[in-house]
């Protein structure tokens, strides 16, 4: 804790950092419902277009730990605005841009801010407040990306038809540069992490319990995107093909409700949080692979799975945070670039699973993934997931880099 940490939330200053993250993600999930009018502007495909969501992700897979670690030992607003700020300017770039490669190029330098942005935000925020309020800020700071992944593609098809497309991203852009404003208003500011004090990234990795998060957290991520990615084929074989948009909005809705109970209950016990999540999302795949034909069961089970999925990032960052201590910045770091490798992994895996198998495959793939990482949280009991009133292994001593 910091001598500026605060015992009571700072709201505003949470907010700015929620709406930042809600830009961020819109960013990056806006995208799939322009596609039609990306291809037309850009005069490339729509599986072309489409490779503007892929290098993004990629981009904050390949910065996320070494930008953040290059980044460390500097004053920590200034890295945090130049972040958002730098996302700002790659919407307007790619609102003006006639060129697919430059808005490719573009793309991918925004994933590599976000990378080093989703890294600081949860740290950022927990670093604002005492100990008995971290969960709580960690919770509010992050409620941007449930909503804008719930809103992200129904909102970019909308304003795509409405304005264009480009006024789309042009809009994001400004709005972006007004929240990079209003954090250098109202976040408080602290300093870099002096090289003395601080771990190499390779012996922050090695700390007792986070290598067991950080795999448990990607198992949680391709079990998600394994059937996710490709949810409209299975919601079609629900008979539900005509109300994919409806079933995703409750899904969206869920994951936010699911994000807020987090904020109210990891703080207490995050132990439960992290096996009842897990669980809940075992069952919710189990349920899909037995009654995935049934409309009605498949409909209240993806708002179970939506809800389960608002825990789940919010867990793992806050376990991750507890297991790194002081470095939880980097940790972070580590857990945004398993969270993005699993994105990919997962939708690779449930393309394999459609194409050997079908649609009902995918569930059962899921279950066996997410059952996996279950086994894995029930069984890291002393420094990944500790059960309240468990004694952490102590932090070794540090070094420089």
């Amino acid at each position: 804790m910091t001598s500026h940490a605060s015992n009571r939330l700072p709201l505003g200053a949470l907010l700015a950092l929620a709406t930042a993250g809600f830009l961020t993600m819109l960013t990056e999930t806006v995208p799939a419902g322009l596609l039609p009018h990306l291809s037309d502007g850009l005069t490339v495909s729509e599986a072309q277009a489409g490779q503007l969501l892929t290098v993004y992700a990629a981009g904050s897979v390949i910065a996320a730990i070494p930008l953040t670690a290059l980044t460390r030992g500097l004053p920590r607003r200034p890295v945090l605005v130049a972040t958002v700020a730098a996302v700002a300017l790659v919407n307007i770039l790619t609102a003006v841009s006639s060129s697919y490669a430059l808005t490719m190029t573009a793309r991918a330098l925004a994933g590599m801010a976000a990378g080093v942005q989703w890294a600081m935000i949860a740290g950022y925020a927990m670093r604002l407040v005492d100990e008995p309020l971290k969960g709580r800020a960690l919770a509010v700071s992050m409620a941007g990306v449930p909503t804008a992944l719930a809103l992200g593609v129904p909102l970019g098809t909308w304003a795509g038809d409405l304005v264009g497309w480009r006024y789309t991203f042009a809009a994001i852009g400004g709005l972006a540069l007004i929240v990079a404003l209003w954090i250098q208003a109202t976040v408080t500011p602290f300093p870099g992490e002096p090289a003395t004090s601080r771990l190499p990234v390779r012996r922050v990795f090695l700390l007792p319990g986070l290598a067991a998060i950080l795999i448990a957290a990607l198992l949680f991520e391709v079990g998600h995107m394994n059937l996710y990615t490709y949810i409209a084929p299975y919601l079609k074989r629900a008979g539900l093909g005509g109300s994919v948009d409806v079933v995703l909005l409750a899904f969206g809705v869920a994951a936010m409700a699911g994000l807020f109970t987090a904020g109210a209950f990891i703080d207490r016990n995050l132990r439960a949080v992290v096996v009842g999540t897990l669980g809940l999302f075992t069952a919710c795949m189990a349920v899909f692979a037995v009654a995935g034909t049934n409309g009605w069961i498949v409909v209240v089970t993806t708002a179970a799975w939506g809800f389960a999925l608002g825990l789940a990032p919010t867990m793992f960052q806050a376990a991750s945070a507890k297991a790194a201590g002081s470095e939880a910045e980097v940790a972070q770091a580590m857990i945004v670039t398993v969270l993005n490798a699993g994105m990919a992994l997962g939708s690779l895996t449930g393309g394999l699973s459609l194409g050997l198998s079908g649609v009902p495959a995918l569930p059962w793939v899921s279950f066996a993934v997410f059952a996996l990482a279950l086994v894995l949280a029930i069984g890291a009991r002393r420094n990944a997931f500790p059960a309240p009133g468990t004694t952490p292994a102590a932090e070794p001593v540090r070094e420089s880099l």
